[in-house]
Formats: structure tokens, sequence, C-alpha cells
């Protein structure tokens, strides 16, 4: 990882600190099984099942389903209740536009958001999309401290989606971050995302030059995710098309997170500190 995402993350850590997630009534109530706690958990206290999770105490699982199955299963208990966050973030090299702002702030956003869970007293785990979705090194302690934040696939956060998903928690907050610029199914990709959440939020990341068609001219320009290259003439018809197409797909994904209860927003990398209102406007942040 460069020295620009790894200052990225440590801005992202101070500006965290101002803020805390804000813990849906769901999350809340609901059963993570995170905090072995002092108790044992009787019959009466058993809640549910949920699939084994790399650092969740050993001694919750039941043994028994494994001899059967195979599966590692921890039991749950209503008074484990520890908020969860899983951060899902694009790792497609469309969020490392050359020349912008892009990658700084997903790092940033990333940290910020993470820091903001620790203040809630949640724990996190964070996805990078690629070839599947795998968690970042080091993605339990504090941003700074990450590993292999690489923003380089060819692949859609949709495609990594299919060859590995993810291990999100039960009754967790998640909230992706994508420019979401990528062709296909907005309402797939929302349901999977939401089934089992407690509350599911889309950060749209665009760069100034993603909003803002170029100027006339001839352009070379480069498909992220195959690499091929191209060179189109930019007039008034083509810019429009441009800004046409953008509000389809921005309506897409609008309109599948209405249909599923998620919600929405979109930020400018160029413009993510001022931004951040908006993520208190959703209910994602709240002051600390």
């Amino acid at each position: 990882m460069d020295t620009a995402l790894r200052t990225a993350l440590r801005d992202g850590e101070q500006l965290g600190v101002r803020y805390a997630l804000q813990i849906p009534q769901v999350a809340a109530g609901g059963w993570t099984g995170s905090r072995s706690g002092r108790r044992s958990g009787s019959s009466i206290d058993f809640q549910d099942y949920r699939e084994y999770q790399p650092g969740d105490d050993l001694r919750f699982i039941d043994w028994g389903i494994y001899s059967r199955s195979d599966r590692l299963v921890v039991k749950l208990f209503r008074e484990e209740v520890t908020p969860h966050l899983d951060l899902i973030l694009d790792g497609s090299a469309s969020m490392n536009l050359a020349g912008t702002a892009k990658a700084g702030a997903v790092a940033q956003l990333a940290a910020l958001l993470a820091t903001a869970a620790a203040n809630a007293q949640c724990t996190q785990a964070v996805w990078l999309t690629g070839e599947g979705c795998q968690r970042l090194p080091n993605d339990t302690l504090p941003p700074s401290a990450w590993d292999k934040l690489d923003l380089n696939s060819r692949r859609t956060p949709e495609q990594a989606y299919d060859i590995l998903p993810p291990r999100l928690r039960r009754l967790g907050v998640r909230v992706l971050v994508s420019d979401l610029l990528w062709p296909g199914n907005p309402a797939a990709t929302l349901r999977r995302l939401r089934d089992g959440a407690a509350a599911l939020f889309v950060i749209q990341l665009l760069a100034r030059e993603d909003v803002t068609p170029p100027e006339h001219g001839n352009l070379r320009v480069a498909d992220s995710e195959t690499g091929e290259e191209s060179e189109i003439y930019i007039d008034s018809a083509v810019a429009k098309q441009y800004a046409d197409n953008l509000a389809r797909l921005q309506q897409a994904w609008d309109d599948g997170c209405r249909q599923c209860g998620a919600r929405l927003t979109t930020l400018i990398a160029e413009d993510l500190a001022a931004s951040l209102p908006a993520l208190q406007a959703v209910q994602l942040l709240t002051p600390a």
C-alpha cells in the first residue's frame, strides 16, 4: 500500500474521532455473540446461530453441528449485544481514477467509518472486493494499521460477490462504498447485501471528473475493468449523453435502495470533509 493511502487512513482516523456510528434499534437489541461475556447463557438465553468468523470465542462453537456438516457455527445469546459494522469497499480500478482524489477519499472515508464504529463500541470487519470479497489484513485494528488496500481489480463488486461473497454478520450495520459505475442489476446486489442486516447504507463516492463531462475535444479513455483504451471526440451531444446515462444509473440505485430499505448518499471525493453532514442526514453518523 502506497504512502498516500497510508496518509489518507491516518487523516480519516483523525476525522473519525468526532463521530460515532449511529446504531439502529434492531442492531442494538439483536444478537451478535461477539462478547463472550461473564454469563454462560442457558437454554432460555439462547437465540440463534450464525457462521463462525475469525476472532469468535471458541467456547460458543456448536461442535455437534460441525460433526454432522463440517460447518463452523457459533451460538448467539441475547445478553451478548455488541453492534457490528461490515464495511464493503469497492476495490476496482475505477476507484483509483488517475489525477483525482478518489483513491485517497476511499481510504479516508473507510478509516473515518471504522473509527466512528469504535467510538460506538462496535466490532468491525472491512471487506475489499477483487478476486472475491476478502477482509483487509489487520482490519480489527485502528485504520492506520490496515494493509493491502489495493484498488486495482478488474472485477466489479458484483462479480467479486459471485466469486466469494463476504461473510457478513447477521443483524450488523453494513456500508458499501463504491462509485456504483458498473453495468449490472442494482436490485440484485442490494438484496444480497441487505439480507440479514440491521441496516444497509450505500455511499456513492465519485470524483469531480465522474460527475462533470470533460471539455470538448479528443480524449483517450481506458476501461478501468478491462484495460481497453479508445479515443473519442467529446462534443455537446456526447457530454449530454454521458450526463443522462449517469443520471439513469443513479436513479436505478436510488430505486433499488428504496425498495429494500437501504439508504443512499453521494459524496464527491475532492469535497469529502465538507460532505460529511450527508452521512449524518442519512443517520449513519452522529457527533461523538
